[in-house]
């Protein structure tokens, strides 16, 4: 179940990121066409306004023999540009400032800053086809200056004259007409402002809808992770208890078969420990009945898991020095477990003898517990305390077990801030080393 977890964590990253790239896609293109949109809209009011300017205006120079008349000079070149350029912005100042108040009234309201220019990008005298202007004439501009310009509207409108040229060869009509385009562009300036003002409900709902998926995904893992603590602390408390129930019950089977066989006033008591034991195990499967205060162990207790041990293994021979004459801070259920533990570990593996050495100075509890057992390689040491961890000799188990016992050996001493030590040799047997710290 965890190792599908971690797979889903890259999935959904990888979905994730897909949607937010399709989010971030589509939230693109819709700027595009919003973007278009209020273009299209600034365009065809602009345009509208300046072509009723262009055509009053245009009627206006089609019969202003003056507007001919200061072209005709600037092409013989009887005026500098500088004239001539004069004569166009003055003519056409009226017609600047009603486009300036119609882009003020318009669109200020709506919060738009637009930049306008009116060009006449060239004058063309139709006749010879020669070029008046080699570059576009600026007729109107706003104060804010077009960087990206958008071409509003393009138009075009001739002009003509006729002039009588009396000489002695006749009366002569010489006809001038030009040809006359102009340009206006426009920008807005804070289009991208406007476009993203729109947009933000549309912005807000969007990172709200990834918001919740990343914060439901969050959860979900977070619960999946609890849930998957929760099983794996159900799995060790069960697989304790199922490894501690064993000893009990076969000193209980043992203690029942000598009963019947002879009364035996020490066997009453082994029952009632064994009982006892089964008890808190009992208790450890239902946490909410577990007392408050732990049960100290007592120095005869140490004596009392040696007993034990000794009626459910008849045949080994365990030796105690037990040299505790306190009551000590530890939980009597816990330190049971470890002394039963590396015991039948010892029996487990090979052993006749079992030597258990308690001890208590400085502060501190000393276990020692050696055997003659088969012993192990020097490579296994590091091993044996991992859970479900067995020695095992050409790929076969030479013993039976799950191999908990140690490693709930090595959780309670570690819990307790102690220390485990192991040392051994084939053939030789092993000696496990445990000091754990204390105060009164």
């Amino acid at each position: 179940m965890i190792a599908k977890s971690k797979i889903l964590i890259p999935v959904f990253a990888a979905l994730f990121l897909l949607l937010l790239g399709i989010q971030v896609y589509f939230m693109y293109k819709t700027y595009q066409v919003k973007e278009r949109d209020i273009y299209r809209s600034v365009n065809d009011g602009l345009t509208n306004y300046t072509d009723s300017l262009e055509d009053a205006q245009e009627a206006k120079e089609k019969n202003d023999d003056s507007l001919q008349e200061i072209i005709i000079q600037y092409h013989n070149k009887e005026i500098n540009k500088k004239d001539f350029l004069n004569y166009f912005i003055e003519n056409r100042k009226s017609a600047r400032e009603k486009l300036i108040h119609y882009i003020d009234s318009r669109y200020q309201k709506d919060g738009y800053e637009i930049s306008a220019r009116i060009r006449y990008l060239s004058i063309v005298h139709l006749p010879d086809s020669t070029k008046i202007i080699t570059e576009p004439i600026v007729i109107f501009e706003t104060q804010n200056k077009l960087k990206n310009p958008r071409i509003a509207s393009n138009g075009s409108w001739e002009t003509s004259t006729t002039k009588r040229d009396d000489s002695d060869k006749g009366q002569v009509e010489k006809r001038n007409t030009f040809l006359v385009k102009t340009q206006t562009d426009f920008e807005i300036k804070n289009i991208k402002s406007i476009v993203f003002k729109e947009l933000t409900l549309l912005i807000i709902c969007c990172a709200i809808l990834l918001s919740g998926v990343l914060l439901l995904y969050i959860f979900t893992i977070r619960n999946l992770i609890h849930q998957q603590k929760q099983v794996e602390v159900l799995h060790t408390i069960v697989d304790n208890i199922s490894h501690e129930f064993k000893t009990p019950i076969a000193t209980l089977k043992i203690a029942s078969k000598a009963l019947k066989k002879e009364w035996n006033p020490e066997t009453l008591p082994l029952i009632d420990r064994q009982i006892s034991r089964l008890e808190s195990l009992m208790f450890q499967l239902h946490k909410n009945e577990i007392p408050d205060e732990m049960t100290a162990i007592q120095p005869e207790d140490w004596n009392f898991f040696i007993q034990d041990l000794a009626v459910t293994y008849s045949d080994i021979d365990f030796k105690l020095e037990n040299s505790v004459s306190q009551k000590l801070p530890y939980d009597k259920n816990l330190m049971e477990t470890v002394i039963k533990n590396l015991c039948e570990n010892s029996v487990k593996y090979g052993a006749s003898v079992v030597k258990i050495n308690i001890r208590n100075s400085s502060q501190q509890l000393e276990i020692e517990v050696s055997d003659n057992g088969h012993g192990m390689e020097a490579k296994e040491l590091n091993n044996i305390f991992e859970k479900f961890y067995r020695i095992q000799n050409n790929n076969i188990h030479n013993s039976k077990g799950l191999g908990l016992g140690l490693y709930f050996v090595k959780k309670i001493i570690s819990n307790y801030g102690g220390k485990t030590e192991v040392s051994s040799q084939l053939n030789l047997g092993s000696t496990f080393k445990i000091s754990i710290p204390y105060e009164n």
